[in-house]
């Protein structure tokens, strides 16, 4: 209900503008200024124009605007709400912000062996992977922690999120795109198999990551008869994750496909961080004689080991280029653990001590909106109509914004200190990340010079970001469409972009 609630409140605050839209705006159901190519593409994936909403304004102080159509309506925005979570953090937090995943103990460490618990106490780390879990155990080894007389204590109070089900969204709970945030958010909560057809044998070997602590997972599964072509591989894998303790497979896996990864997210993962855990410490060649589990961090322990994060900057390029929607969920409620203040935040000292300027409470969704609020009101006026946030990343049916107020998020983040930072964290039209595939037509304008979001749900699909023209101008463009063929009208946005990188004059 209070989804809705906000919802109405930007309809209030909206209707106005809705009546006094300039001509070039456009009403529902007509095509008016819209550039010929975007028709066009409309028309072919059967999407009427009420269901689009642009704007191409430059991103000079003058805010020329060369194409505005339905541009103050609010829109489910799908993946491209990452970018007001990632510019919101970017101007709280800093570039360089980090965070911290800190080891504890409450013994003593004699000849390699620790006398007591090791504690993990998380930060929200968005990229907490193997690599980095690996180094955090050489490094503590090297300290002398070779043995834990005791457990490994993994602490996720910086967070306090209800527990939820992976699968809620779209029923996809083994998608590894569902993962829900942790403050000790290790390895995306995924396991990856790699499967290996090894003629000879008659099998593909099966290879898992990272080490799972009492998962059994089949060492090897029949090869599919001769000839069989790829098709939909693991589906005929005939995969059974219906028990927390194992992965078997009941079918076969085509050689034609030669080696193949499959990531996937584990089924039980509120147990897949002390499985992970316990199972790299080990493979790392420590040894433990209890095993790890969840818990707090007691008072009067002894700090160990820091691991700091990547930061902030290259955390945001994953979320943005990749669309990682996990990670952009764990920016957003660090965001959450900021308490609100009328005056602007300070910003985070560099390193692995945070300011003790800056206050910070446990995470929660609720704290993220209110934080967030309160932001967008300083940074853009308390006219400007607030988003509808949801979990910061995009994942949702009912997160809302309108075209206009994501532009001038972006014509505000161009003239930001870090701005430059901020814009090189978005895919490039044919290049990278997930515009890599638009603006592949020989001679395209786009291709190189436009800097995007993208986003799709199943009845949105949008795009936003920055577009350097022929005429030398600097543009944000922003679109989406609202609609049940939304995914078919994606060459739609395309072209716009492609419009707006061919002006010349």
């Amino acid at each position: 209900m209070k989804h809705m609630s906000l919802a109405r409140s930007l309809f209030v605050l909206l209707f106005p503008a809705l009546l006094a839209l300039p001509a070039c705006a456009q009403l529902p159901g007509e095509y008016g200024a819209l550039p010929p190519t975007v028709v066009a593409a409309l028309k072919r994936a059967q999407v009427p124009p009420s269901a689009l909403s642009a704007l191409v304004v430059s991103v000079d102080n003058r805010a020329e605007e060369r194409l505005r159509f339905r541009a103050s309506v609010p829109v489910n925005p799908a993946s491209v709400m990452k970018l007001v979570t990632t510019y919101a953090a970017m101007d709280l937090l800093g570039a360089d912000y980090t965070w911290n995943t800190r080891f504890y103990t409450d013994g003593t460490i004699d000849q390699g062996v620790l006398r007591g618990n090791l504690y993990v106490r998380g930060d929200g780390d968005p990229k907490f992977v193997l690599e980095r879990i690996q180094a955090a155990f050489f490094a503590l080894q090297d300290k002398g922690v070779r043995v834990v007389m005791g457990d490994i204590i993994l602490d996720h109070s910086a967070f306090e999120l209800a527990a939820t089900d992976p699968g809620a969204f779209d029923g996809e709970g083994l998608r590894p795109y569902n993962a829900t945030p942790d403050a000790l958010l290790v390895n995306f909560k995924s396991v990856v198999l790699t499967f290996q057809p090894d003629g000879a044998s008659g099998v593909a070997r099966v290879i898992s990551e990272p080490p799972m602590a009492g998962l059994a997972i089949d060492a090897t599964v029949p090869l599919a008869r001769v000839g069989e072509r790829c098709g939909d591989w693991r589906g005929g894998l005939q995969a059974r994750f219906d028990d927390a303790n194992s992965i078997r497979f009941e079918g076969r896996y085509p050689q034609s496909c030669g080696e193949l990864k499959w990531p996937v997210a584990y089924q039980d993962p509120a147990s897949y961080a002390a499985r992970a855990m316990e199972g790299l410490w080990r493979a790392s060649g420590g040894a433990i004689t209890g095993h790890a589990r969840s818990g707090l961090t007691p008072p009067g322990v002894t700090l160990l080991h820091e691991a700091l994060s990547l930061p902030l900057s290259d955390i945001i390029t994953d979320v943005n280029q990749w669309s990682n929607n996990v990670m952009a969920q764990q920016v957003y409620l660090t965001l959450g653990r900021l308490v609100p203040t009328p005056a602007p935040q300070p910003v985070m000292s560099q390193g692995s001590v945070t300011n003790p300027l800056l206050p910070m409470r446990p995470a929660r969704f609720e704290r993220s909106r209110e934080v967030l609020e309160n932001w967008w009101k300083r940074t853009f006026g308390i006219r400007s109509a607030v988003p509808v946030m949801d979990n910061g990343s995009g994942l949702s049916r009912e997160e809302r914004i309108t075209p206009e107020a994501l532009a001038n998020l972006l014509r505000h983040a161009s003239r930001h200190p870090q701005g430059e930072r901020f814009a090189s964290s978005l895919s490039i039209a044919g290049v990278s990340g997930t515009a890599a595939r638009m603006a592949r037509a020989p001679g395209s304008a786009a291709r190189g010079n436009a800097q995007l979001k993208t986003g799709t749900l199943r009845d949105v699909t949008g795009i936003a970001g920055y577009v350097n023209a022929a005429n030398g101008a600097r543009y944000v463009v922003v679109g989406f469409v609202n609609h049940p063929n939304a995914p078919a009208a994606r060459p739609a946005l395309e072209a716009l972009v492609e419009w707006t990188a061919a002006q010349q004059d």
